[in-house]
């Protein structure tokens, strides 16, 4: 006996009665089969429903041949009539992504060609991948016209065409298709094979928002918002916009003007800071002339400064140059020497002193868990 699928004859249905037809003990449960049911199992990229069976919770839907199994956590006694609740907020939700990815799908079909291949709802976004390329440029386009057809409310229709009918319906698909087949259809906006749930007119998805086209394997992938997720979105985002524009004494339309000047500015004061600094280390090389092996510590350093530092002393002091840069216990370092072979060295210091690192025989760079009184103790021994 089939499971009677409530779910296709009203989709806003949240509760019902249903009598037991088994109950079989399984990895992480009981499946349970029931006459009927209003839970949703996984399928076509939309994940099931949630939520109880009498006192027993629903954990996972899905099909088997005919049947719907929900996977309790608990046994339910075969016979016995049990009544069934979803989550319906989370349902609800899943309509709105599935509905907002018909829209979607049907305009980039209609203006490319291209299928629908590979859909997901995921907790944070939905994800769509096309048999073409899409244009980053045409997201506000398609966004703008599928917005267009949730703010003239179409209402869905489902159609049921026999194996003579189907091939007279201009439907979108993945495969070749015969048997029982689903239609969803939503006006002009689109036509497709579609087993999964949907909004009963397209003014309930509220808003659809996309948020990226990128390349992927030979099309592209979208990303997707809909309804509170999308509204949610836009609003953080002008939160942030807000909070930059108060930090850059900025109006909210012209924040991106003002971190470009903030970004040149900043890239001139580096420029500048790295002149400094290179006449710095350039007169601490002349100091350190001919003096053999250097160790030398220094506070607040970057990386690329530690390296210009070292390079500097290093083709002066006639030997090896090691430059640490920190505080007691991280320290960031360099170490060089013209035409030298370091690489046991910096073997060596890095076992001795917790560190981590490499480069090239002559010149080498990385950071220590150490001490300073263990870096001297360090090159003091050698």
């Amino acid at each position: 006996m089939a499971t009677e699928k409530l779910f296709y004859i009203d989709q806003y249905r949240t509760e019902e009665t249903a009598r037991v037809l088994s109950c079989e003990q399984v990895e992480g449960g009981y499946a349970v089969v029931l006459d009927r049911t209003i839970f949703y199992p996984t399928a076509g990229g939309q994940p099931c429903d949630l939520g109880t069976l009498g006192d027993a919770v629903v954990s996972d839907v899905s099909e088997r041949g005919e049947d719907v199994v929900h996977l309790c956590d608990r046994p339910l006694p075969v016979g016995e009539t049990v009544t069934g609740k979803i989550d319906f907020a989370r349902r609800f939700v899943f309509m709105q992504q599935h509905s907002g990815e018909h829209l979607v799908s049907g305009v980039i079909h209609r203006r490319f060609g291209y299928e629908n291949v590979g859909f997901h709802m995921g907790s944070e976004c939905v994800t769509f991948d096309f048999s073409g390329e899409v244009p980053a440029s045409e997201l506000e386009s398609i966004e703008r016209e599928v917005n267009s057809y949730i703010y003239q409310n179409i209402k869905s229709e489902y159609i049921y065409p026999d194996d003579a009918a189907l091939h007279d319906y201009p439907f979108r698909s993945k495969k070749e298709l015969s048997g029982w087949v689903r239609l969803v259809k939503f006006g002009e906006a689109d036509l497709c094979a579609c087993c999964g749930l949907h909004v009963a007119a397209t003014g309930e998805i509220g808003l659809v928002k996309l948020l990226s086209a990128t390349k992927f394997h030979e099309g592209s992938r979208l990303e997707m918002l809909t309804g509170q997720k999308a509204l949610d979105y836009m609003n953080a985002l002008a939160e942030q916009n807000r909070q930059i524009s108060v930090l850059l004494s900025a109006k909210p339309f012209a924040t991106a003007a003002a971190v470009r000047r903030v970004s040149d500015e900043l890239a001139a004061a580096q420029y500048r800071v790295t002149e400094l600094e290179n006449q710095l280390f350039a007169a601490k090389a002349a100091q350190y002339a001919g003096a053999g092996d250097v160790l030398l510590f220094e506070r607040a350093l970057s990386p690329d400064a530690v390296r210009r530092l070292t390079d500097a002393v290093m083709q002066t002091c006639g030997d090896r140059c090691a430059v640490f840069s920190g505080e007691d216990g991280t320290y960031k370092y360099a170490i060089g020497k013209v035409d030298g072979d370091l690489r046991e060295l910096v073997k060596s210091l890095n076992a001795a002193l917790n560190g981590r690192g490499g480069g090239k025989p002559f010149f080498a760079q990385g950071s220590v868990a150490a001490s300073r009184d263990e870096i001297v103790s360090f090159f003091a021994g050698l």
